[in-house]
């Protein structure tokens, strides 16, 4: 699940209309967020320009290391509440480059001592609303911050933007149950659990049978009421 690692300014959708937020929402970290901003965006759509607008992210230069937690598809454990210290401490960074130039983005000049991924979910922003992995930065934000504890911390984030509150809501039963979990391992294996039910679910065969009819019907039935066993042996095309 590489693809959920780091967050893409192509779906970092925050127009106009996204501006007002919601305020009064969970409350704002102790601890650092920053990011690696590698300009591949549209400045007016891109979530982690807005939190930089807004004085909430940090911007790191390439080839600046941060101490904290790191979204990075050079990583190798996916995020866990095993975490929580490091980004207490330390704080979190995202990457925000386009999925479309992943191959030409120097994750090596972007470096951590505590590279990670994301586990499965599923974007909420409005360019790819509903579609797996493909993340925002505050979306890939909160959903560590989210998973290491800081759930009050998450939702001031997300209420920052209109559509925000959708992220958690669309994820919130998968958050949980990554929230719960105790180690990294343990992530990947919910994360495979519920995709392996999900593709059950979609490849089992749809039962239309309560939409039959069933093999006797009140027009088979002897009644007295004429009327009534006119109209249910009429057949009426029109």
């Amino acid at each position: 699940q590489r693809a959920c690692d780091l967050a893409s300014n192509d779906s970092d959708s925050s127009s106009s209309s996204s501006d007002a937020g919601i305020d009064g929402i969970g409350h704002p970290p102790d601890f650092p967020i920053a990011m690696w901003d590698l300009n591949h965006c549209d400045p007016k759509k891109c979530s982690g320009r807005k939190l930089a607008r807004l004085g909430l992210i940090e911007n790191l230069r390439l080839g600046q290391k941060f101490p904290g937690l790191v979204l990075t598809p050079v990583g190798v454990n996916c995020v866990s509440p095993l975490d929580k210290d490091i980004v207490g401490a330390a704080g979190v960074a995202v990457v925000d480059c386009s999925w479309a130039k992943l191959e030409e983005t120097p994750f090596n000049r972007m470096r951590s001592p505590h590279p990670r991924l994301l586990p499965y979910l599923v974007a909420a922003n409005p360019i790819n609303y509903g579609k797996p992995c493909k993340l925002s930065c505050v979306e890939a934000i909160a959903a560590t911050l989210y998973i290491c504890g800081y759930m009050e911390e998450a939702q001031w984030y997300m209420g920052k933007f209109s559509w925000g509150h959708s992220f958690i809501e669309l994820n919130e039963t998968l958050l949980n149950s990554y929230a719960e979990c105790k180690s990294s391992e343990e992530i990947v294996r919910v994360q495979n659990e519920y995709l392996e039910k999900e593709q059950a679910a979609h490849n089992k065969p749809k039962d239309f049978s309560e939409f039959y009819p069933t093999s006797s019907s009140s027009c088979d039935e002897e009644d007295d009421d004429k009327d009534i066993e006119k109209v249910c042996n009429q057949t009426d095309v029109k």
